[in-house]
């Protein structure tokens, strides 16, 4: 979610998203007295707010309904990354989509010295990926220093993305060789 960081309410209570408002107070009532600042030992005066920040949502019916749209949405988002981190194909298909890229990159330098820049949303239609999803990917290749932002706002590649296209096509072209001569 953009804005704010959210926060999880029901964890911070260590309660379930289904406590009844009885629960929800005896917890709270327990958890503020060990974190009030003035309880022994100074207390944490920031999490003291978050859990009665926490309360007041989740005891006033109008404020909780709310906050469970938000918590759904939030946990929705949460479970859609966990399984796109689970499913193991994911890391290749982005190595496949910068390899793409980078060789896209390699090839507009190369035929167009002097426009060597392509904009993010070309190469999202081109690579078949969303924005979102390559912008990612022209975070990781600047921060390598193999694409570079130019004067103009598009990106092209450097001199040591090049070198990677090269040797990246160097691996691919060497396995050719070597398949080539299994198949004889």
């Amino acid at each position: 979610m953009s804005g704010p960081q959210f926060v999880d309410y029901y964890e911070l209570l260590q309660l379930s998203a289904n406590a009844d408002e009885d629960t929800i107070h005896r917890v709270f009532r327990h958890l503020a007295k060990r974190h009030h600042p003035d309880a022994p030992g100074g207390g944490d005066r920031a999490r003291f707010d978050r859990l009665v920040e926490a309360h007041a949502t989740l005891t006033d019916p109008q404020r909780r309904a709310e906050y469970d749209a938000k918590y759904e949405r939030y946990w929705n988002q949460t479970w859609k990354v966990a399984s796109e981190a689970a499913d193991g194909q994911t890391l290749f298909d982005d190595s496949a989509i910068r390899e793409r890229m980078l060789t896209l990159f390699y090839v507009q330098r190369r035929q167009n010295m002097r426009q060597p820049g392509m904009g993010e949303h070309e190469v999202a239609r081109l690579v078949g990926s969303p924005l979102e999803h390559v912008e990612f990917h022209v975070w990781y290749l600047r921060e390598k220093g193999w694409i570079q932002r130019l004067e103009t706002g598009m990106l092209a590649l450097t001199a040591n993305g090049v070198d990677e296209v090269e040797k990246l096509r160097g691996h691919e072209g060497a396995r050719r060789i070597t398949d080539a001569r299994s198949q004889s």
